[in-house]
């Protein structure tokens, strides 16, 4: 199927799922459906896509990849003209790399790089990517070059965005965030672990035709980002009737349990995983705060633990709504 057939045959529902579901409407209010798939075919055959991978477990990629509806791996491939991704591609060792090396040489600037994975600062020996005139290059050596002249930068992923996992305590290789990095203005934070799909395809096509989507304090499009898992959570009315989990699997808020979400600022509760199939907090888990900047180091909180949280605290969080439910379980030794 050639690239004219498949955007023919991309109905409105799949179309506007691409562009960021919901999201979308703001982002093309008075674009016509036909009109748009002619300005998207437009706009990626003069904007080609490099992403780049550093210290990463490739999640992100699997995450996007693993887009059902619509098929992203085609539509990515033909209509985003993905040039380089170091992980999907089908060629591999000099040909690949010639790829980066002809963006370098001729200074090329036309392009958005998506970088993915946090970057060593400590040593380019923990993250190299080919081997240029016999020297092995750092992914971080990389990520100057290309950085200098792009377009624009998406940092996706948590990694990418502020450091993530390979930044946690304890880490040797001095994993830095792409911003840390460049310090441009132009990086916008795409964070998750992994991003959803839908946050990274929707913020590259916002660029690609609006231009700079508004950020908030840490670089992340406001729309996707603006608002608190809380503000959205399907337990939020448990919140604010005071019913609060006691065990993991049971029914009500889980804030207790050590839920992230008052402090985490994303859209899952209302878009959700697996094309709208469930989210992080219906699903019982609680939210693990992964697409804020301190993510894994979350202070005394962590993941998953107890928030030993004290009646009057819970009180203070909602302006007083909470009605006093549970007062014996929460003066518990177990809850404080």
């Amino acid at each position: 199927m050639d690239n004219d057939e498949v955007l023919n045959n991309m109905n409105r529902r799949d179309f506007f799922r691409l562009l960021g579901g919901s999201a979308a409407a703001f982002i093309f209010p008075s674009l016509a459906f036909n009109a748009c798939k002619k300005e998207i075919k437009k706009a990626v055959e003069a904007t080609p896509v490099i992403w780049l991978q550093g210290q990463s477990c490739s999640g992100c990629s699997v995450s996007l990849l693993n887009t059902i509806d619509p098929d992203v791996p085609t539509l990515i491939t033909k209509y985003i003209s993905l040039n380089f991704h170091q992980t999907i591609s089908a060629g591999t060792g000099e040909p690949l790399i010639d790829v980066l090396k002809e963006v370098v040489e001729k200074k090329r600037d036309n392009y958005v790089l998506v970088f993915e994975g946090s970057i060593p600062s400590l040593g380019d020996e923990y993250c190299t990517l080919g081997i240029v005139d016999k020297h092995h290059v750092g992914i971080r050596e990389w990520m100057l070059e290309l950085g200098r002249n792009a377009k624009a930068i998406i940092a996706v992923g948590t990694c990418a965005a502020f450091g993530g996992i390979p930044a946690a305590r304890g880490n040797v290789t001095g994993a830095k965030s792409v911003s840390d990095i460049m310090q441009k203005e132009s990086v916008i934070n795409v964070p998750g672990c992994p991003s959803h799909p839908d946050w990274i395809v929707g913020t590259i096509l916002h660029y690609l035709f609006k231009g700079m989507p508004a950020l908030d304090e840490y670089n992340r499009p406001k729309l996707f980002f603006e608002k608190t898992v809380h503000e959205q959570c399907e337990n939020l009315l448990d919140y604010k009737k005071g019913r609060f989990a006691q065990n993991w699997g049971d029914n009500g808020c889980l804030y207790l349990l050590g839920c992230l979400g008052i402090d985490t600022n994303c859209d899952i509760p209302m878009r959700k995983w697996l094309g709208g199939v469930n989210s992080c907090t219906a699903c019982g888990s609680g939210c693990i705060g992964c697409t804020e900047k301190v993510f894994p180091d979350t202070g005394d909180r962590g993941l998953y633990m107890h928030r030993r949280a004290e009646l009057d605290e819970l009180k203070g969080l909602d302006d007083g709504k909470i009605i006093d439910v549970y007062p014996s379980i929460l003066r518990s030794k177990e809850y404080g």
